[in-house]
């Protein structure tokens, strides 16, 4: 262990000696980055393999936690010192692998490769690809993320027993050090997909896959869509019969990459990148575009003949969007091509068409879901597709131009509105284009996204021309009734009816897994003022729905048709049964059947509890249960009301609510008003919570108000009544 105590001189090897002993093997289009006045160190023979380091998380450790390396307690003596050597297989000038660095034993055929967990970006410009590095393990710590082994640090703030946090970035120059030999150049060691299970000793190695392309699901789309890291297929061999690939893998790309929006390349070919795992998905992580080589003109003559036809038998690059001998049609025409289609048919395209219109709605906050509408000059309509997240394809980004390929999909009559999608009915609602399918119909214009230009109509102007088109109209309020609830109730798509200042009115749909901004809609109360909203319009059955697509598209902060300017009422009490049970604040009364109370459950809700009542128990029975609040004070107020919202499930009598001002301690002798409270009344699934709205006590005030839940079955029917969101208004 002697022959370490000289490490520690060769740190501060001037730049001088650096710039002149560092030969750069010249790396894609970048520039080579200056190591300058960065410490390094003479060559020296580590004392712990990549293998060993390994095993102190992988052998002995019956616990599974990670291993802490004892820390350096003598300074100035090395021999207790332990390193490991590697070269660096990665870089993250192209800002796809973050925060990460990745090292194999040998710059070529290497045995074994390892991840390193450090708090630093830019790591490239001080440890550049092909670099020899030394890590000095003492007080480093070894676990696992993704059950990948990894090197990092024990803090004490890690979820996980086995898990490890990055390496600080003061700490970094303390314990990794660059060799200052000549940088090498580090070759990808060749494997297969089917391989990968058997060569997990090779995770952070530099790799090689050869005949391999991306999956028919990823075609024509880019990288990534900015900001999301996303996982996109690939494959290599062919079966056939089952058209399938023989090993799978995929690819994991960031958002913030330099190339993450440019488009994956179609063909097949090699593909380079750092071998890693998620869990049990293997993954490759891509240094740079010029490691993909899957793609390109190397004739010169116009065509890739060396990367086409692909292993799943496509002939030619799939994206590169041609109008020659297809002949344009308008949304118009594509509709009359339907005809007198009747409700729930759907008849096929067979000429050779195509479709330029604009994306005007997305899914991007969940609102819409599996589809896009698209609008042209003469009209809008409906594509369904059967991909969620959409908006993060550049395709289907709002405001863009998107060519679609007629030739071969459906048009289909959804209830009354004319949608274009395929005739796979395991697509659900809409036969939605396959997954694998969308790079076959829909292209890319790649022309820049242009503003979203709103049709302005009134209700009474509406007309069928109009459905699938983005549209505005004025001065609309939400109906009385709607006042007080939320946009959707729990997660299903609800109703909330629009009306003008002439009393027409006009459905909105929204959907309770909508995300507006950081709220779901089902926590979003309707806007209570007056003004426009922007929509895509459908039909329902003749029935005239909107769609918003952002929360930002209603605009309604004028005072109401009346005059008034609402304001939502203050709450005075409220109970979420957040924490489970009751407090003192309600009373429970059984006056019939067995002793079966009102209680608190979170089954199928998470952590959240709400309360609910059941009278079934081993057959149904007779019963008769009460949930009574406190008394609230509605002294000195003037405008006064509840809300709630409820989730039923099985037959069995409806949900009683009332509102009592002389509570006698006896639910019997005790005055009740029954209130005219909106239930779920949807008995054949939970989860569909649906809101009160504001339920008027303006009978009570000046008083102390008490609301109640009477709950009732019989022998032949005993429903479940789930209640939550409890709160009393009051101002």
């Amino acid at each position: 262990m002697k022959k370490y105590n000289s490490i520690l001189k060769y740190i501060f090897i001037t730049s001088a000696a650096l710039f002149v002993t560092t030969g750069c093997v010249h790396d894609d289009k970048y520039e080579e980055p200056n190591l300058d006045g960065y410490q390094c160190v003479a060559d020296f023979q580590a004392n712990t393999t990549l293998s060993q380091l390994k095993k102190k998380f992988t052998e002995n450790n019956p616990a599974g936690e990670a291993y802490v390396f004892p820390e350096d307690k003598t300074p100035n003596d090395s021999s207790d010192d332990l390193y490991i050597q590697g070269y660096v297989s990665s870089t993250d000038e192209t800002g796809n692998i973050y925060k990460t660095i990745y090292i194999q034993d040998a710059l070529e055929n290497p045995t074994h490769g390892f991840t390193i967990s450090v708090d630093m970006v830019s790591s490239y410009t001080k440890f550049p690809q092909g670099t020899k590095i030394y890590v000095k393990l003492n007080g480093l710590a070894v676990g696992t993320y993704g059950n990948v082994v990894q090197l990092g640090v024990k803090t004490g703030a890690e979820s996980f027993a086995n898990a490890v946090s990055r390496i600080p970035e003061k700490k970094v120059p303390q314990v990794i050090f660059r060799s200052c030999t000549t940088r090498g150049e580090i070759k990808p060691k060749l494997i297969t997909l089917a391989e990968m299970k058997n060569n997990e000793d090779l995770i952070g190695c530099l790799v090689q896959l050869d005949n391999v392309e991306f999956d028919s699901r990823t075609l024509c789309s880019n990288y990534a869509p900015n900001g999301q890291t996303v996982d996109r297929g690939i494959g290599q061999g062919w079966n056939a019969q089952t058209k399938k690939y023989l090993a799978t893998a995929v690819v994991r790309n960031s958002g913030y990459a330099s190339f993450a929006n440019q488009t994956l390349p179609a063909g097949k070919g090699t593909l380079k990148g750092i071998f890693s795992k998620f869990n049990s998905t293997y993954q490759m992580y891509i240094n740079k575009v010029s490691d993909v080589d899957l793609e390109g003109d190397k004739n010169g003559n116009g065509k890739d003949e060396e990367h086409f036809p692909r292993l799943d038998g496509i002939e030619e690059n799939p994206c590169k969007f041609s109008s020659a001998n297809l002949t344009a049609k308008t949304v118009a025409d594509v509709e009359q091509l339907a005809g007198s289609l009747a409700p729930g048919s759907l008849v096929q395209i067979t000429g050779d068409y195509y479709l330029k219109a604009q994306v005007v709605a997305n899914d991007e906050t969940g609102n819409l879901f599996k589809y896009v509408y698209v609008e042209d000059a003469t009209g809008g309509i409906k594509v369904n597709i059967n991909k969620a997240d959409l908006f993060l394809d550049n395709r289907f980004k709002l405001g863009k131009d998107l060519n679609i390929k007629l030739k071969g999909l459906y048009i289909r009559n959804v209830n009354g509105e004319l949608q274009l999608g395929s005739n796979d009915s395991s697509s659900a609602v809409g036969y939605r284009i396959k997954e694998e399918d969308i790079y076959q119909y829909l292209f890319d214009s790649n022309a820049p996204a242009r503003p979203v230009v709103a049709t302005e109509k009134t209700i009474s102007q509406l007309t069928a021309a109009d459905v699938g088109r983005w549209i505005k109209i004025k001065d609309l309020q939400f109906i009385n009734g709607d006042l007080g609830k939320t946009y959707a109730d729990g997660t299903s798509t609800s109703n909330r009816t629009l009306e003008d200042c002439s009393g027409n009115k006009i459905t909105l749909r929204t959907s309770g897994r909508a995300v507006f901004g950081l709220k779901t809609a089902s926590s979003i109360e309707v806007a209570g003022g007056k003004g426009d909203i922007y929509a895509v319009l459908s039909v329902y059955n003749d029935t005239y729905q909107l769609w918003i697509t952002q929360l930002t598209d209603v605009k309604m902060t004028n005072p109401r048709c009346d005059g008034s300017i609402y304001t939502p009422i203050p709450v005075l009490y409220s109970d979420d049964f957040a924490a489970g049970g009751f407090s003192t604040d309600w009373t429970l009364v059984n006056k019939a059947g067995p002793s079966q109370f009102w209680v608190t459950s979170n089954q199928g809700n998470g952590s959240n509890y709400y309360a609910m009542m059941n009278g079934y128990a081993s057959g149904n029975n007779v019963n008769e249960d009460w949930l009574i609040s406190k008394a609230v004070s509605l002294v000195g107020k003037t405008k006064a009301a509840v809300s709630f919202t409820t989730d039923v499930r099985y037959n069995g009598n409806a949900l009683q609510v009332y509102a009592t001002d002389n509570y006698t301690g006896d639910v019997t002798t005790t005055n009740w008003t029954q209130l005219p409270a909106t239930l779920d009344t949807n008995t054949g699934g939970f989860g569909d919570w649906v809101s009160s709205g504001n339920v008027d006590l303006s009978a009570f005030l000046g008083k102390n108000v008490r609301i109640a839940f009477k709950y009732t079955s019989t022998s032949s029917a005993a429903a479940t009544w789930e209640v939550d969101d409890f709160k009393i208004k009051g101002q």
